[in-house]
């Protein structure tokens, strides 16, 4: 049958198609379902390409603390060393804290003394340990500042139970350590367990770093805080591993480092201002906190800032270091097994 001249002037040459027909198959849609991830993903940066650099900035952190460490160490406070203990009443309740830890610093120790309220108008004070002689001294001076004190309880605490603490510090390290490794493997895999750890263990070692170069009293607080640090980078690296692990499932064409380098571009504004957010709690404890807080601040401070850093720029290009050697060493394997 002979089209019409009406139906030539609509254009008509040939049955339509259905909108199925136009539809993207197989590959096609793969294509097209990256190019609409590529559309809508922020500006990726090449972090996985820099790691490198980054590798080197870690050890130009870490070094000077690994030799200032093996030199001359922590300047361990009294809670490790051991001291003398004091508990005293005072004779009105407005005294404060803040009011018995000025006597006592202006008795001239050479160890920041550890104040503690125990219950109304009564604190244990820990101190360098004293003699006898420099204990009456002590105890004069709070008397002319703070008025008729009354001692309850004089004793030494020895280096023994320094030593029992800073062991048992260690062990919390250890056993939080491994108890990381083993639930990120389970939700993960191993390469993202030891990944992580790596990163948790250079946030320590910087952190542990600086207080020894600048020589910063190290006391009980101290280890809660290098914990919480431990935590608080945790969290956010495993942030940016479930982003790598829901990215390669969804786009299985993406070579490891282009997978790396979008993953943690997506997660870098989340990253950013949750450290920001916390930064600036630590910056108010740190200036407006009393003195017995601010070493726990500053601990918390350099941590996170460092943990941030590190969940960013090191752990995922561990991971992806490790998982090329892993790939590379089943291929050398290969032709062997043939």
């Amino acid at each position: 049958m002979k089209q019409t001249g009406r139906n030539k002037g609509k254009g008509q040459k040939g049955p339509a198609k259905s909108a199925e027909q136009f539809a993207p198959h197989g590959s096609d849609r793969i294509e097209a379902g990256v190019e609409q991830a590529t559309s809508k993903s922020p500006r990726v940066i090449d972090f996985a390409g820099r790691r490198k650099i980054w590798y080197l900035i870690s050890l130009i952190l870490i070094i000077p603390g690994l030799i200032s460490l093996a030199v001359q160490g922590l300047n361990l406070g009294i809670d490790f060393t051991g001291g003398s203990m004091l508990h005293i009443r005072v004779p009105s309740e407005t005294v404060d804290t803040g009011q018995v830890r000025n006597a006592v610093e202006s008795f001239g120790l050479e160890k920041a003394p550890g104040i503690q309220s125990s219950g109304p108008q009564e604190f244990l004070i820990r101190t360098e340990e004293l003699s006898q002689e420099r204990m009456t001294e002590l105890v004069g001076t709070l008397q002319t500042q703070l008025g008729n004190v009354e001692v309850l309880r004089h004793e030494n605490v020895g280096a023994l139970i320094g030593e029992e603490l800073a062991r048992n510090a260690l062990y919390a390290l250890g056993i939080a350590a491994v108890l990381m490794l083993l639930y990120i493997t389970l939700r993960f895999e191993f390469r993202f367990g030891l990944a992580a750890v790596l990163a948790l263990l250079h946030d320590a070692l910087v952190v542990l770093g600086v207080f020894s170069l600048f020589q910063i009293e190290v006391a009980g607080a101290f280890v809660a805080a290098i914990l919480t640090v431990l935590g608080y980078s945790i969290n956010d690296t495993i942030v940016i591993f479930d982003r790598i692990r829901e990215n390669r499932k969804n786009y299985p064409r993406w070579g490891l480092v282009e997978l790396v380098n979008r993953s943690v571009s997506q997660t870098l504004t989340r990253s950013i201002n949750t450290a920001l957010t916390v930064i600036f709690c630590l910056v108010a404890l740190l200036v407006f906190g009393g003195s017995t807080i601010q070493i726990f601040a500053l601990a918390l401070l350099i941590g996170v800032t460092v943990g941030v850093y590190s969940s960013i720029c090191i752990a995922s290009p561990l991971w992806l270091d490790l998982t090329e050697m892993n790939r590379n060493k089943g291929r050398k394997l290969a032709p062997n097994a043939r």
